[in-house]
């Protein structure tokens, strides 16, 4: 069998009975913190222009633009509902040898089992089938180096995963594969120099464009094969060749891959989590930020290169870059003694103090902090002070990551704040015990109405 067909094979044959109690508890997480996430992003300037195209447009078998109760199809459905959630660089990531945010999956399995009419065993399934089919694939290739995005991956999660529940058999789970893979391969350009809009939509088109693909396996198209294997195929043209073992997937041999994916404390890139709590922590030992002299980031490879070796990482203009770039983001912990979505609103960019302080920050990369990553996501920062006296803090494991994991409170305590002002209390509580209960679910309807907004 190709790649493709034994992806599609294993997707197929997963089923709910298939999940253990950690991946169940797994999921529900992630979906609370997506939804979160999303609702919080319900008035952000892209999900604002994205829902004027998709709610003009309507059809049987629809799906819910989260925060309203206008439908629209599926795949717009997963776009607009994906950009929300994405939008504060707030939801969860995988980091492997490509880094990922999984949870990028969940809108458009939401719009797909909707559409479907689908359980909630249906779409937890089909949500740890994203999630194990995204951060398999980022452990297989680093494709970032190559100029390719991580959302190349999403392609084929959301193939499988949106293509189970609208009950595609195996040859069409393939073609649905084959298409989208072939069609929608996005550049890393999206995030390299002063990042626009379209970095929190990036995974959101891929989604849009895998599930129009399997709308389109499904009555019947065919795409390129073999995908992988080919000629002009991704290993060839991507991400070179690499070996996949399905038997140690999750539900086989191996464990489920979203129990190794960990959830966001701060809205901020994930390699800057340990260095926002490493300032904070600095931040305790001094009397005044006016004592720093200069400040030394030594970070992971990947933090370096994402977030630290490109000069309009010290002059963020848009909330894109400001939210990837290290000497901002530590910067402003310093200065506020917090992160929040509210840290890279667009006057605070431009502030004086926050500029001449990143000009006392220096980034470089630290071979030994590179050697235990992925691991370990760790980050030292060393200031020196006006006394002469140098300190130092180095973070490895920063809350919310799967070694030092967010207890059930805390992400239900961050989704009640980043739906404060959104959702009444009465709304939330109800949200969360529908989530919480969502295998016994016969239907989406009723949680999907409840995250529209007052």
């Amino acid at each position: 069998m190709t790649l493709a067909e034994e992806l599609s094979t294993y997707a197929y044959s997963l089923k709910f009975d298939d999940l253990d109690k950690e991946t169940l508890r797994s999921v529900k997480n992630r979906i609370i913190d997506t939804m979160g996430c999303a609702i919080g992003g319900f008035k952000v300037e892209p999900a604002v222009i994205t829902r004027k195209i998709a709610e003009k447009i309507e059809t049987t078998k629809s799906a819910t633009l989260w925060g309203t109760k206008q439908t629209t199809t599926p795949p717009l459905a997963a776009f607009v509902n994906g950009i929300m959630t994405r939008y504060f660089d707030y939801n969860d990531t995988y980091l492997s040898k490509e880094p990922a945010h999984p949870s990028d999956n969940i809108a458009a399995c939401i719009a797909s089992a909707e559409s479907a009419d689908a359980t909630g065993k249906d779409l937890i399934t089909a949500i740890a089938l994203a999630y194990e089919i995204q951060c398999r694939l980022a452990d297989a290739a680093d494709i970032r180096h190559r100029g390719w995005d991580h959302v190349c991956y999403g392609l084929v999660s959301v193939a499988l995963s949106t293509g189970k529940l609208l009950g595609l058999n195996i040859k069409q789970l393939t073609q649905a594969v084959n298409l989208s893979l072939n069609s929608h391969i996005t550049m890393r350009q999206v995030r390299a120099g002063e990042l626009s809009m379209w970095k929190g939509c990036s995974f959101a088109e891929a989604a849009r464009n895998a599930l129009f693909s399997v709308m389109l396996a499904r009555e019947g198209m065919t795409g390129p094969a073999p995908i992988f294997e080919g000629e002009m195929g991704f290993w060839k043209q991507v991400s070179g060749k690499f070996d996949m073992n399905i038997d140690l997937f999750g539900g086989r041999r191996g464990k489920f891959k979203i129990n190794y994916t960990s959830i966001k404390y701060f809205p901020a890139e994930y390699h800057s989590q340990s260095a926002i709590w490493a300032a904070l922590s600095l931040r305790k030992k001094i009397n005044d930020i006016k004592e720093i002299v200069s400040i030394d980031i030594a970070t992971q490879e990947a933090g370096f290169t994402i977030l630290g070796n490109d000069p309009a990482k010290w002059n963020p203009t848009t909330k894109e870059t400001a939210d990837h770039s290290l000497p901002y983001i530590v910067g402003r912990a310093f200065l506020d003694g917090k992160i929040d979505n509210n840290t890279y609103a667009a006057k605070k960019l431009r502030e004086r103090d926050i500029i001449d302080f990143m000009k006392k920050i220096k980034v470089s990369e630290d071979k030994s902090l590179t050697a235990m990553y992925p691991k370990r996501v760790a980050n030292k920062i060393t200031l020196k002070l006006v006394s002469g006296k140098t300190i130092s803090e180095t973070v490895n494991d920063p809350r919310g990551h799967h070694y030092n994991p967010m207890t059930n409170k805390e992400i239900e305590k961050k989704f009640n704040e980043l739906a404060e002002g959104f959702i009444s209390n009465e709304k939330k509580k109800k949200i969360l015990e529908s989530v919480n209960s969502l295998e016994n679910a016969k239907g989406l309807g009723g949680l999907i109405k409840l995250l529209s907004v007052n």
